[in-house]
């Protein structure tokens, strides 16, 4: 079993609970609109990053690919930021992204849980400022021998 904290549009502003709520988490990803490597170093100190780049990240920064892909516990998770798909709806990711067992994105800070047969998606939603009049949000998923289990978490 693999416990991983997915944030996401932090916008350079980690809250104190994120350490919290990401304790004993094995990785962390962060789906982009990251905005300072600062955010990154304090994440690594909770557990190891993988990160990519959003609209409002430095398109050449080595650390921020555009996506993410990798197979946790048998499960293959797709991760990117969500904008290359202007404002994505969870029907467009699995369209987008054939093969995955797990999208994770972000972009729209509204945070989401959406399985359709055989696939999650999962949008954490925004844990930097408080932006369209959206709480903000982490989650918590959990992988094991292939099943996703998948929980936010209020950071306010």
């Amino acid at each position: 079993m693999i416990k991983i904290g997915l944030i996401s549009d932090t916008h350079g502003l980690l809250r104190p609970k994120v350490h919290t709520v990401f304790q004993g988490v094995d990785v962390i990803l962060h789906a982009g609109d990251v905005c300072g490597d600062d955010i990154l170093h304090e994440l690594r100190a909770i557990a190891p990053v993988h990160a990519v780049a959003g609209n409002c990240d430095p398109i050449d920064d080595p650390n921020l690919p555009l996506t993410f892909e990798h197979t946790f516990e048998g499960a293959r998770l797709h991760m990117s930021h969500g904008n290359e798909l202007g404002r994505p709806k969870p029907e467009q990711l699995l369209a987008a992204y054939p093969g995955a067992d797990v999208i994770v994105y972000g972009h729209t800070h509204h945070q989401l849980i959406f399985k359709s047969a055989d696939v999650m998606v999962v949008n954490p939603g925004s844990a930097g400022e408080r932006r369209f009049n959206m709480p903000p949000t982490v989650a918590v998923m959990t992988i094991a021998e292939g099943r996703v289990a998948v929980e936010l978490v209020a950071l306010e």
